[in-house]
């Protein structure tokens, strides 16, 4: 299906685009706002707002028209290919499936502070009304926290027995996402044999969703995962494949 954007009326192809421009807020950075936005297909483009965000920089808000079309048909996703478990049908599945409590071990790796994407999928209290990883009785979780070096993680998995390991990444400043997870996975591909690897999972909110073979990961979780998605996943990777 082919659509448009839509802004005041069906079909208008309006849009509206924030962004700052290292300039002092004056007439002639308005002019500029204004020549990349039409640069970038907005016709006609109108400053909305413009706001000095101190030390040279300018914060703008654009909005105009753009003739560019969607085709929805085209667009490529990572669709959820595992059903949705209940916490009592996930714990169901790993006593039947493993015989054991299925080991996860999760942190955020490199310089990485940001622990609230990690601890909503791993702490009890959870988030947006789910309980987290440790509310699942035959899941045992080790949460490592921020910062956690690559080595580190490696030898935590080491001595948890991981079944998987969960990774969080919020900074992206220069990639350091991405260059973060590669090291991972290749870390724990040179640690271990084949077979005994742990599950590889990421996320965060600026992942691609479709770079988990390039990175090197077995999944990436994006924005809005909750620990329902991830507890599920776990069960779909490490017992419903198994024969």
């Amino acid at each position: 299906m082919i659509v448009r954007p839509y802004g005041d009326t069906t079909g208008d192809g309006m849009v509206q685009l924030s962004f700052t421009l290292p300039v002092p807020h004056d007439k002639r950075a308005e002019g500029a706002a204004l020549q990349l936005a039409a640069k970038m297909g907005m016709d006609p483009a109108m400053l909305v707002h413009a706001k000095p965000m101190g030390g040279g920089f300018t914060f703008f808000v654009v909005y105009g028209r753009v003739g560019h079309l969607v085709d929805t048909d085209t667009v490529q996703v990572v669709e959820r290919d595992f059903p949705l478990l209940s916490a009592k049908e996930v714990n169901a599945a790993v006593k039947r499936g493993l015989r054991r409590r299925l080991s996860v071990v999760g942190a955020c790796i490199g310089t990485d502070a940001h622990t609230v994407g990690i601890d909503a999928i791993l702490n009890v209290k959870g988030i947006a009304g789910q309980k987290g990883l440790e509310y699942y009785r035959e899941l045992a979780v080790t949460n490592l926290g921020a910062q956690v070096s690559v080595p580190d993680l490696v030898e935590a998995a080491r001595a948890a027995k991981a079944d998987a390991v969960l990774v969080s990444q919020v900074v992206t400043q220069r990639d350091a996402h991405l260059h973060n997870t590669r090291e991972m996975a290749a870390a724990f591909r040179e640690a271990l044999p084949r077979g005994k690897r742990p599950l590889l999972i990421v996320g965060g909110p600026r992942f691609d969703e479709t770079m988990a073979a390039e990175l090197g990961v077995d999944r990436i979780f994006g924005r809005g995962t909750t620990p329902a998605e991830v507890a599920s996943y776990l069960v779909h990777a490490l017992i419903g494949r198994q024969p």
